[in-house]
């Protein structure tokens, strides 16, 4: 059974950066498509950004295109998202997924880590 554990949130000022990590246990991630999802408080939860298997693709939300980098290394199971220019729009529970292909509702799910873009 995979497991997913996100960690790297945290307080950061507009314009800040942050490095999400996401850690998988149980199986290899190579296995699968990874998504970054993310739900702000009151709101649904949106997708951020998708990675192929073998991360040679990438797919972004509109709202982070250019801002936000999705990234795996294979060696240590484990994948980034590498966010610049933070605003704070971008506050919301970050969560890392997986699943065969970039879905909404991706089959594995971690439990999440908090974002807060504040000054």
């Amino acid at each position: 059974q995979l497991q997913l554990v996100e960690s790297g949130g945290g307080l950061v000022q507009p314009g800040g950066s942050l490095t999400l990590s996401c850690v998988a246990s149980g199986s290899t991630l190579d296995s699968y498509v990874i998504g970054w999802f993310r739900q702000a408080p009151g709101k649904e939860r949106e997708g951020v950004s998708c990675i192929s298997r073998g991360g040679g693709s990438a797919d972004y939300a509109d709202s982070v295109k250019g801002r936000f980098t999705i990234s795996r290394d294979i060696a240590l199971n484990t994948v980034y998202l590498q966010m610049d220019s933070l605003k704070p729009e971008d506050t919301a529970v970050y969560y890392c997924a997986a699943d065969i292909a970039c879905l909404p509702h991706m089959e594995y799910w971690g439990k999440g880590t908090l974002v807060t873009v504040s000054s």
